[in-house]
């Protein structure tokens, strides 16, 4: 089972969901699968595996789910497609190791939600027997890839893959399609303080927003500027790499163009490598140089070490 959940993730989720014949650890096909309480008929056995149609009342919400809020609005408009449409994805599920006949839900916590509001009785589920790293990893990913997840919320369901899976940020943005600068900046956010981090979750900060503070030395001071002026991306930027933005100043002034934030982001990850301050100058798109600086000859001999040590293993 591992290493079709493995390869089912390496090769996307879809995978999971996709049209191929599902079959039950008995042999039986997913088309010889029980259907629903809807038709009468009992439900499958814990243990079954296959594409069949539960009652919502066998469903739980599992363990696993990374995202932390439910938007009313937006289970709303999915409520309103599904009572016009249906369920057009089936959930994912596994049988609860808690609840006798009942499933814990892997993928769709939401579709399960608004299919209530939508008044139906059962939904469509595809039951995998999955084991709890398996079902956490997938949740995790399966949110990860959907836009609609809160950057607060990607960045710790990154955090968890990275602790809980032991995933580096290189095999992360393999995993869920994205840079590795993007991975880095978006962990990075939950260094940022708590009141800013409420005011990413009330969405008066966008999630650019977010990244421009972080190298910001008061980014709750700036972070405040934003809202009460309305400050763009670009202006939040600015702003942080200058020393008005530096002393949490609430003047908005035109600065020459400064680096991007992933230009500050690699400088940083290179200074916590080192041990010591580094800067990136960029004369021109691709041209620019790299600073390093260092108090006596000890710590050149050991900028010197640990560029040789990052060189030899491919850093």
């Amino acid at each position: 089972m591992m290493s079709t959940a493995r390869r089912g993730l390496g090769r996307g989720l879809s995978a999971l969901f996709d049209d191929e014949e599902l079959v039950g650890p008995s042999g039986a096909s997913a088309s010889a699968a029980p259907a629903a309480a809807s038709a009468g008929q009992a439900a499958p056995a814990c243990g079954a595996t296959g594409r069949v149609t539960l009652s919502v009342t066998q469903l739980i919400p599992g363990p696993t789910q990374p995202r932390n809020v439910f938007d009313d609005a937006t289970l709303k408009e999915l409520a309103e497609s599904i009572s016009a449409h249906g369920v057009l994805q089936p959930l994912l599920v596994r049988p609860s190791k808690v609840k006798a006949g009942s499933y814990e839900i892997i993928c769709g916590e939401r579709r399960w939600r608004a299919s209530q509001k939508a008044g139906l009785h059962d939904v469509p589920v595809i039951i995998r027997d999955l084991d709890d790293t398996q079902a956490m990893e997938i949740a995790l990913i399966e949110n990860i890839q959907r836009e609609s997840l809160s950057v607060l919320d990607e960045a710790e369901a990154y955090i968890r893959l990275m602790n809980e899976f032991g995933h580096t940020q290189e095999k992360l943005a393999g995993v869920v399609g994205k840079s590795r600068s993007h991975i880095a900046n978006t962990i990075r956010l939950m260094g940022l303080p708590e009141n800013v981090r409420k005011l990413i979750a009330k969405d008066a900060l966008t999630a650019g927003h977010a990244r421009a503070l972080i190298t910001a030395a008061d980014p709750e001071g700036l972070a405040r500027v934003v809202v009460e002026k309305g400050l763009s991306v670009r202006e939040t930027e600015r702003l942080a790499a200058s020393a008005e933005g530096k002393a949490g100043s609430a003047k908005a002034k035109t600065a020459k163009p400064v680096k991007d934030v992933d230009t500050r982001a690699l400088e940083q990850d290179i200074t916590e490598r080192l041990g010591m301050k580094m800067s990136i100058d960029l004369k021109s798109a691709t041209k620019g140089t790299v600073k390093i600086k260092f108090d006596d000859l000890d710590q050149l001999d050991v900028i010197v070490q640990k560029l040789v040590a990052m060189g030899a293993r491919g850093l």
